[in-house]
């Protein structure tokens, strides 16, 4: 099935659920379904936007950067420092290091401040490996959003594929190599941060309850 086919069977599926859960004990008994229901979320990529997208993963050292002169996780601090006003926004791993490491130990890699955001993955060990794989990962976020359905959210990625046009304008696109570092991607970043919080940054934020970790 083209991604394209299955994003608009998806969105049927949607439609009809949507139907369905109009009754307040339905929207209620989905809320406790699924973290991130209503909430605002961040898609958060790794390769390609918090580092160099040139990892490489060895058995014994496990990932390492093979570029020299760039390092894991360089632009993480820089991506806290960015949200750090925001304190009701959470975010969903939509990186492949969460089918190497799970999602639990991916999230650790990250410093403090991002990884008490994070609620989950796109990627569960309930889903097929292979299948998931597969998909664009434009496709893999827009499916985890029918599950998750969150108020509202947008997406870091380096992966410009598989993205549903009516959803392009959620996608931070980064350079492979600068990430979040470059001025674009900083002016887009805080622009989505805008489009979500509308509001003074100082008048959204609560402690989020809902961190995995």
């Amino acid at each position: 099935m083209s991604y394209r086919i299955r994003v608009a069977a998806l969105q049927a599926v949607t439609r009809t659920s949507d139907s369905k859960s109009t009754n307040p004990r339905s929207a209620a008994r989905a809320q406790r379904r699924t973290k991130g229901y209503g909430r605002k979320i961040l898609y958060l990529d790794y390769d390609g936007v918090l580092h160099h997208e040139n990892v490489h993963w060895h058995p014994k050292r496990g990932a390492y950067m093979h570029p020299r002169g760039f390092n894991l996780f360089e632009h993480a601090a820089l991506l806290d420092r960015l949200l750090e006003p925001f304190r009701d926004l959470d975010i969903v791993l939509s990186t492949s290091w969460v089918r190497k490491y799970g999602c639990y130990q991916s999230a650790k890699m990250l410093p403090p401040g991002l990884r008490r955001r994070v609620i989950g993955a796109t990627f569960h060990s309930r889903m097929d490996r292979t299948e998931f794989a597969t998909l664009p990962r434009g496709l893999q976020v827009y499916e985890d959003t029918l599950r998750r359905r969150p108020g509202d959210w947008f997406a870091i990625d380096d992966v410009d594929e598989g993205w549903p046009v009516e959803f392009k304008d959620r996608v931070v696109l980064t350079d492979e190599v600068l990430g979040i570092s470059s001025p674009q991607a900083i002016l887009d970043i805080r622009a989505n941060l805008e489009r979500l919080f509308s509001a003074r940054p100082g008048q959204q934020h609560h402690h989020n309850d809902g961190a995995m970790l």
